[in-house]
C-alpha cells in the first residue's frame, strides 16, 4: 500500500474511532433529517421565520427604500445560516470515512490491493447523488443572494420559499402522496403536453395568416392553448376564424377532461395515505407526551383500563398490532396506534424515550406468549420501567416474571380471593363495588413524594390528610422495601415514597394541588 492509501485509511479509521465526532454526526443528523428528534421542531420554526422574513424584506424593498440592517440580515445574516445548513447536510449525506474502510476491509477479505481511487468515487458518487438532489439544488439556490452585488441574483430569495417543503411535515405529507401517483401524474402531463402541442400547432396554422387574429407566432399559440386547455380564458387572444373556433371548442373539452383526471388522482392519493397521514400525526402527538401508560394489546379489559386511566386524567396511548382491534379502540380512545410492542423496531417507529415518557406499561394481550414476548421487547430497552401484566394461565406466571414482569394479576385467582373474603359481608362487597364502579366517582390513587415534598413531610402526620374526606390506605415505603398499610401518624415518609390515598376523583386532585402549593408557601 503506497503512502497515500495508508494515509486515507488511518484518516478514516481516526475519523471513525473518534466517539465525539460521531455524537456531534448523529446529532446534526437527527436535528436535519429525524422527525422525531426533539429539537428538530425548533429547527425547523426558525428556519421557517428565516425565510418568511427573507421574502417580507424582498417584498418590502419593491416600493420603499431598502435599509442598510435589513439589507445586511438578508443579504449576509440569512445567507450564511442557509450555507451552514447547507454545509452540515451535505456532510451527514452520507460517511465517507465508513465507505473507505468498507472499501479497504472488502479489498483486505480478499487479499487484493487497497484500491483508494475506487473508494473516492464512492465517496464521490454518494455526495454527487445528494449535490444533485432537488432539494439540494433549493438549498443551493437558496443561498445565492450572499452574492447581493448581483441584483438579478436577489431573485433567488423566492427559491427559499420551496425549502419549506423540508421544514413543513403538512408539505413532506403533501409531497408523498404526490409521488406515490407519480405515474398517473407522469401519463397526465405527458397527455397534457401532447394536446398544447397540438393545439398551438393547429391554431398557428389556422390564424396565423387572418389579420384579424392576435395569434401571429408560435408563442401565442401556445399562450392561447395553455390558457384555454386551463379553463382561465382571459379572452385576450381569441380565434377568429371558424377553424380555429372549432379547435378552441376540442381544448375546451381536453382542458374540462384533464381537470377532472387531476382532481380524481389526487383525491385518490389523498385517500389511499390517509390512515398514514393520521397515524404519522398520532405518533407526533405521542411523542411530545410524558408519564404515559402505554396499554400493549386491546380488549375489553383494555378499553376499561384505558377509560380509567383517563378519567384520573393519565395520558393513555394503546397499542396493537391488529389494524381491526386499533380502529375498534379509536372508536373511544384518540392515542391509538396499530404498532406491534413485540418488535423492538416497531416501537422505535414509535419514537419515544421509555425511561423518560412512560410511567408503566400494562401488558393485556390475547395470550401470555405474546405477553412475554412484549415484556422481553420493552425490558430490553429499559430495564427500570414499570410493567404489569394480565396472566391468562397461572402455569406462565414464572415465564412472564422472567421476562421482567415486576407485577403480575391473574383475574381468576383475584376473583376467587374475593369472593371467599367478602361473600359473607355483603356490606364490604358493596363498598368495594363502589370503589370500583365507574360512576362512583370513587378512586384509588398514588401520589410520589418528590424531592420539593420531602422537605416539609417527614410524617404521615405532616401529611394533614384528616379531614379531607379522604382515607390514606398505606404508604410504599422506599426506605423498609415494602407496603405498610395504614401507617401511624409518626410512620416516616421520605423522598421517593408513594402515598395510596381512596378518595373522590375531585378531592384527591384538590389535596394533590394543595400538597404542591405547600411547598411555595
Amino acid at each position: 500500500m503506497n503512502l497515500f492509501s495508508r494515509a486515507l485509511v488511518d484518516s478514516a479509521y481516526a475519523l471513525e474511532s473518534s466517539q465525539k465526532l460521531r455524537r456531534t454526526r448523529h446529532s446534526v443528523d437527527n436535528l436535519m433529517n429525524n422527525v422525531g428528534y426533539r429539537y428538530k421542531r425548533y429547527f425547523d420554526l426558525f428556519m421557517m421565520v428565516l425565510i418568511f422574513s427573507s421574502v417580507f424584506i424582498l417584498i418590502r424593498d419593491v416600493k420603499f427604500p431598502q435599509q442598510d440592517f435589513l439589507a445586511v440580515f438578508n443579504d449576509y445574516i440569512i445567507s450564511l445560516i442557509f450555507l451552514v445548513e447547507y454545509l452540515m447536510r451535505f456532510w451527514v449525506s452520507s460517511d465517507s470515512a465508513r465507505i473507505i474502510i468498507d472499501q479497504y476491509e472488502k479489498d483486505e477479505l480478499l487479499q487484493r490491493e487497497f484500491r483508494a481511487g475506487r473508494a473516492l468515487m464512492k465517496v464521490l458518487i454518494a455526495k454527487w447523488r445528494y449535490v444533485s438532489s432537488l432539494s439540494a439544488i433549493i438549498d443551493f439556490l437558496a443561498i445565492m443572494p450572499f452574492f447581493h452585488e448581483l441584483r438579478l441574483l436577489r431573485l433567488f430569495i423566492i427559491f427559499r420559499v420551496f425549502k419549506l417543503f423540508r421544514y413543513a411535515q403538512n408539505m413532506h405529507h403533501f409531497a408523498a402522496i404526490l409521488a406515490s401517483k407519480k405515474f398517473e401524474l407522469l401519463t397526465l402531463f405527458t397527455f397534457v403536453g401532447l394536446i398544447i402541442f397540438v393545439a398551438s400547432v393547429m391554431i398557428y396554422v389556422m390564424e396565423a395568416l387572418n389579420p384579424d387574429s392576435k395569434v401571429n407566432t408560435l408563442f401565442d399559440a401556445l399562450y392561447w392553448s395553455v390558457v384555454t386547455i386551463s379553463t382561465v380564458g382571459y379572452g385576450d387572444v381569441v380565434p377568429v376564424s371558424g377553424e380555429g373556433k372549432l379547435v378552441a371548442l376540442v381544448v375546451i373539452v381536453s382542458g374540462v377532461a384533464v381537470l377532472a383526471f387531476a382532481t380524481s388522482i389526487v383525491v385518490a392519493a389523498f385517500t389511499e395515505k390517509l390512515d398514514d397521514i393520521r397515524d404519522g400525526k398520532l405518533i407526533q402527538d405521542v411523542q411530545k407526551l410524558k408519564g404515559i401508560y402505554l396499554i400493549c394489546g386491546y380488549g375489553t379489559v383494555a378499553q376499561q383500563t384505558a377509560s380509567k386511566l383517563r378519567r384520573m386524567g393519565r395520558s393513555v396511548v394503546i397499542l396493537d398490532a391488529d389494524a381491526a382491534k386499533i380502529a375498534e379502540a379509536r372508536r373511544h380512545h384518540d392515542l391509538a396506534l396499530a404498532i406491534d410492542p413485540s418488535s423492538l423496531e416497531a416501537l422505535g417507529q414509535l419514537g419515544i424515550d421509555p425511561g423518560r415518557q412512560v410511567r408503566a406499561v400494562i401488558l393485556l394481550g390475547d395470550t401470555d406468549v405474546e405477553n412475554v414476548y412484549t415484556a422481553l421487547t420493552l425490558r430490553s430497552m429499559n430495564k427500570d420501567l414499570r410493567i404489569l401484566s394480565l396472566l391468562h394461565d397461572k402455569k406462565h406466571r414464572r415465564k412472564l416474571e422472567s421476562a421482567g414482569v415486576d407485577d403480575v394479576v391473574y383475574a381468576q385467582e383475584l376473583i376467587g380471593q374475593l369472593s371467599r373474603e367478602y361473600s359473607d359481608q355483603p356490606i364490604a362487597f358493596e363498598a368495594l363495588h363502589a370503589l370500583r364502579a365507574e360512576h362512583s366517582g370513587v378512586v384509588i390513587d398514588e401520589i410520589l413524594i418528590d424531592e420539593r415534598m420531602a422537605r416539609f413531610v417527614q410524617t404521615v402526620q405532616d401529611l394533614k390528610i384528616r379531614g379531607r374526606r379522604l382515607i390514606l390506605l398505606g404508604v410504599e415505603s422506599r426506605r423498609e422495601a415494602r407496603f405498610v398499610f395504614n401507617p401511624p401518624v409518626d410512620f416516616a415518609v421520605e423522598e421517593n415514597d408513594l402515598l395510596v390515598v381512596i378518595g373522590e376523583n375531585a378531592m384527591l386532585h384538590e389535596y394533590r394541588i394543595d400538597l404542591h402549593q405547600a411547598v411555595h408557601s
